[in-house]
């Protein structure tokens, strides 16, 4: 059977990457909402309904080091240019494994669908839960390749107090499967650290491929 991107994600959580081959893994789009690159240490994995020749040629013509082809904006927008696709940025993806318990911070349930911060969630997300606490709001719901993914979003006014970690810990206790994902934008340090403190590893970067 062939390796799907669900697949390669379970065994990364697990602690088992892809060999660090310098190589590039092409598989299918687990929907047709979920398209793009991730690149794992030395090994990456496009995962795109496109020729794989074309794909891979593209790839070795990109005036880049080919250990980091994949993310290169040369190769990265003549994806879009062939897909119609538009991205948004690179990501840092980081992921933790489930707590037990309840989560240690009060937080209140928002099931209104009209809610803007709902109403976004559900446009990249399905299943999609979204809780608020004094200062934040933290989203759950299930991403790329179905995968448990988690956002916290602060008030400015809540900044340098630590909420971010407490909803990000949060998270970790709400998801409903053992592990749990989150994606960073790497020039934002901020964010970045608040996911470490609240025991998110690094796992890879992520470009992701949005459809209009």
């Amino acid at each position: 059977m062939s390796e799907t991107l669900g697949d390669i994600l379970a065994a990364a959580a697990g602690g088992r990457f892809p060999p660090m081959d310098g190589g590039t893994t092409v598989v299918a789009q687990p929907s047709p909402r979920d398209a793009g690159v991730l690149a794992f240490t030395a090994h990456s994995v496009i995962f795109l309904d496109e020729d794989e020749g074309w794909i891979r040629a593209t790839l070795a013509r990109t005036d880049a080091d080919p250990l980091g082809a994949s993310m290169n904006p040369g190769f990265l927008a003549a994806l879009m240019a062939r897909t119609g696709r538009s991205m948004n940025c690179v990501d840092l993806l980081t992921c933790a494994p489930a707590l037990p318990g309840e989560p240690p911070i009060a937080l209140t349930e928002i099931e209104d669908r009209e809610h803007p911060r709902v109403a976004r969630a559900w446009k990249f997300r399905d299943e999609v839960r979204v809780w608020a606490a004094d200062g934040g709001v933290l989203v759950l719901g299930r991403g790329v390749a179905g995968r448990w993914e988690a956002a916290v979003e602060l008030d400015e006014s809540a900044r340098g107090q630590r909420l971010g970690v407490q909803l990000a810990l949060a998270a970790r206790h709400l998801v409903p499967e053992p592990v749990l994902w989150a994606q960073q934008s790497p020039g934002n340090a901020r964010s970045v650290r608040t996911f470490q403190a609240a025991g998110f590893r690094p796992m890879g970067s992520e470009a992701l491929l949005l459809a209009h």
